[in-house]
């Protein structure tokens, strides 16, 4: 039985890692929570044991595995800590701020283990399975679009560590829209070009609210990507055009099998496995038993959760009349401008 430790007691840790450790109960068990509000800790550890501080925590436990749910800026150290101490490590999105910050956490990772693994379910569900499967049976891939339009309003960003470059390290970019990207490249690969612009259209925040990019991929194949917190009626959506087949994407936050659809005959995807932090958590625990590298991470660098990363150079612009909101950091805003 694997011993498991929750660090940050939050809403997706409730939501969405509890649950799926309740998936696996057969082979993980959760054996303490820790969280700086030790009312917090207590609650969501409904039995077990519950700390304030994330050090103490694996001094005492020694766990097998540690689920990472706390903002963004906490997450180095966190994983670090947890490394140094044996334990294989599960992160919520992003890993890190920056790519120094994963190397050092990669750094930390020994040559066998203990590995860390970043929260991107929605690359794991069977219908992405499927698709990856099909090869080059659908033909040369040509066309990609990768949509994430979500609605994050007034309550969201009245968390005190939401929308700011030093405790977020972007905006909706990295932390919504990553979930449909991560999906999109590990169907049609590395990308080689991209060309983006983000802007802060109507949030009172230091960050992106929406972010646009056109993409070429290594193979020549190119795409379009769309990401907004402004958005209604929210959706995410992926399209991939092949050469003899469109394959489709239409879901929320996250995918059933009923959810995909395409034109080729060959499109049947096997048993439903929806794509979920249960899915992903049960090919983690595979791992750690078999003693590999959980699948979707590659080391090495440039490198992440099988994504290429290179530098992006983006210029954030704000609407006529908006309030400079610098930050140390935080690219250029230089007067918004009309294009005729």
């Amino acid at each position: 039985m694997i011993r498991a430790a929750i660090i940050g007691a939050g809403a997706i840790a409730a939501h969405s890692h509890v649950p799926a450790l309740r998936a696996h109960r057969d082979r993980v068990e959760l054996v303490a929570v820790a969280d700086v509000a030790g009312d917090r800790a207590k609650s969501l550890a409904d039995g077990v044991a519950a700390y304030t501080d994330p050090g103490d925590l694996l001094a005492a436990e020694r766990p097998d595995l540690v689920l990472i749910c706390t903002p963004p800026h906490l997450h180095v150290e966190q994983a670090i800590a947890a490394l140094g101490a044996g334990a294989w490590v599960w992160c919520e999105k992003p890993a890190t701020l920056s790519l120094a910050e994963y190397d050092r956490i990669q750094a930390a990772e020994g040559p066998g283990g203990p590995y860390l693994s970043v929260v991107y379910q929605q690359r794991f569900g069977s219908g992405a399975d499927h698709l990856r499967s099909l090869g080059g049976a659908l033909g040369r891939p040509l066309l990609a679009l990768c949509q994430t339009t979500w609605h994050r309003g007034a309550d969201y960003y009245a968390v005190p560590y939401r929308g700011k470059w030093a405790t977020e390290g972007g905006g909706t970019t990295v932390l919504h829209g990553v979930h449909q990207m991560d999906l999109m490249l590990s169907v049609f690969g590395d990308w080689a070009e991209i060309r983006a612009m983000a802007g802060r259209l109507d949030r009172p925040i230091e960050t992106e609210d929406v972010s646009m990019a056109m993409v070429r991929f290594e193979s020549g194949a190119m795409a379009s990507v769309v990401t907004s917190v402004l958005s209604p009626r929210e959706e995410s959506y992926l399209r991939f055009d092949f050469a003899e087949a469109t394959v489709e994407l239409r879901h929320l936050y996250g995918y059933h099998n009923a959810d995909w659809s395409s034109t080729s005959p060959l499109w049947n995807p096997p048993e439903d496995l929806p794509s979920s932090h249960a899915t992903q958590l049960g090919l983690l625990l595979d791992a750690y038993g078999r003693g590999e590298r959980p699948p979707g991470l590659r080391r090495g660098r440039p490198a992440g959760d099988g994504v290429r990363h290179r530098p992006v150079r983006l210029r954030l612009h704000r609407p006529p009349g908006a309030p400079r909101r610098d930050h140390p950091g935080q690219p250029v805003l230089p007067p918004a401008r009309r294009r005729h």
